[in-house]
C-alpha cells in the first residue's frame, strides 16, 4: 500500500503539474478553468477529442476508487434494514457461472446516476470541485497518513523527523485553506458576472 500510494500520488502530482504548467505557458493568465471545452483553443480537433477521452478514462478509474466508501456505506445500511437484499444470484452461461448481487448492481447504478446528475446541474463545476478538493486534500492525503506514520513508528516530538512531518502537514494545511478560499472567491466572482 505504501508503494502504491507513493507511485499514485507521485504520478498524479507530475501529471497535474505538467498540465498546469503547460496550460499556463501556452495561455498565461487567460487559460480557462477547463481548457478542453473552454474558449482557449479549438484546433486541432483530434487533439481535443483524444484529451477528452483521456480525461473520461481518468475520471472513470478515480470515481471507482472514491465511490467505494459511498457504496460500502449504502450497502451496509441496506443490509441492516433488508438483510434479504444482499442475496446473490448465480447466472450460468455454458461453462461459466457468474454471481450477481442485485443490490450492488441497482444501488451502485442509482448512486452513479445521481452523482452524474448533480455534477451536470451544478452551475460552478470547477470551483465546487476546488472546494471539495480543498476540504479533502489535507485530512485525507496529508494529516491522516502522517499521523499514522508517526504512531506506527512511535516517533517522538524530540525527533527531527516529527518536526519535519508536522511542518509538512502545516504547509499542506495552509495550501488547503488557500485552495478553499480561492474556490469560494471564484464562485463569488462568477456569480457577480
Amino acid at each position: 500500500m505504501k508503494k502504491a500510494s507513493l507511485y499514485g500520488l507521485s504520478l498524479t502530482t507530475v501529471f497535474c503539474m505538467l498540465l498546469g504548467v503547460s496550460g499556463y505557458a501556452a495561455f498565461g493568465n487567460n487559460a480557462g478553468g477547463n481548457i478542453l471545452s473552454g474558449d482557449s483553443f479549438y484546433e486541432p480537433y483530434w487533439l481535443i477529442h483524444v484529451a477528452n477521452v483521456c480525461v473520461a478514462v481518468h475520471f472513470l478509474g478515480a470515481y471507482q476508487v472514491f465511490a467505494q466508501l459511498i457504496f460500502a456505506r449504502l450497502e451496509g445500511y441496506v443490509a441492516l434494514w433488508w438483510p434479504s437484499a444482499a442475496a446473490s444470484y448465480d447466472v450460468h452461461l455454458g461453462k461459466f457461472t457468474f454471481r450477481i448481487y442485485f443490490m450492488k448492481l441497482v444501488g451502485r447504478t442509482v448512486v452513479i446516476v445521481l452523482t452524474t446528475l448533480a455534477a451536470y446541474v451544478l452551475p460552478f463545476f470547477n470551483p465546487i470541485l476546488g472546494i471539495i478538493g480543498a476540504l479533502g486534500f489535507w485530512p485525507l492525503t496529508v494529516h491522516f497518513p502522517v499521523s499514522m506514520h508517526l504512531a506506527r513508528l512511535e516517533i517522538s516530538r524530540a525527533d527531527p523527523r516529527w518536526w519535519a512531518l508536522q511542518s509538512l502537514s502545516m504547509v499542506c494545511l495552509l495550501l488547503s485553506i488557500l485552495m478553499g478560499v480561492a474556490s469560494v472567491r471564484d464562485i463569488i466572482v462568477h456569480k457577480l458576472r
